[in-house]
């Protein structure tokens, strides 16, 4: 019989009365979320490191500011990543370095490696280029496959600002990711783009 598995709002009640395994439970399940936010948010995986440890930290002190009806537990940790981030991006500007994954494609001399990885790095750079309030409804609906009412959870904001947000960015990306104009081939290109973390 397979052991009942908590849910994340149960590890974090258990986290506030001292349960240090009920932390590391939660950590591992969702610090790879957090993380991929972070990094699609900001281009860096060496800022996306820090921010996942301190929405860590944070949890550890503020866990009992959590409020199930205001969403999941993994809407509350990416709203705290969400803010870490742009205090990041604020702080450190002009910050997007993109990896140069292209070279150890080229070096691996496949082809088709290489073009997957020239995809994602032309939306990447796409992606980081939206002003950040279009790219975070990106990075939560597209990348991290988050309903419109979970990102609005995440955000602070109504749904319909989500959606209206992701219409204008996918219109923006669209845009910047000419010759390819088509909604099809964008759908196609953030698909594949979901694993670049």
């Amino acid at each position: 019989m397979k052991p009942i598995e908590s849910t994340d709002s149960e590890l974090l009640q258990s986290m506030l009365g001292g349960d240090r395994e009920a932390f590391a439970q939660l950590y591992r399940r969702r610090q790879s979320n957090v993380y991929r936010f972070a990094l699609q948010m900001s281009g860096a995986r060496e800022l996306a490191e820090d921010v996942t440890q301190e929405v860590f930290m944070v949890v550890m002190r503020k866990a009992g500011n959590y409020d199930e009806r205001l969403g999941s537990v993994n809407a509350f940790l990416l709203g705290i990543a969400r803010n870490l981030v742009l205090r990041r991006l604020k702080q450190d500007r002009p910050l997007l370095p993109i990896e140069d994954a292209l070279e150890t494609a080229r070096a691996e001399g496949q082809a088709e490696e290489l073009f997957r990885r020239e995809t994602i790095e032309s939306v990447q750079k796409a992606v980081l280029s939206l002003p950040e309030h279009y790219r975070e409804v990106v990075v939560l609906c597209e990348l991290q496959e988050m309903s419109y009412a979970e990102a609005a959870s995440v955000l602070g904001c109504a749904i319909g600002t989500v959606r209206s947000r992701l219409h204008r960015a996918r219109t923006m990306l669209i845009e910047r990711l000419r010759p390819a104009t088509s909604e099809s081939l964008l759908n196609e290109r953030l698909k594949s783009a979901r694993c670049f973390a």
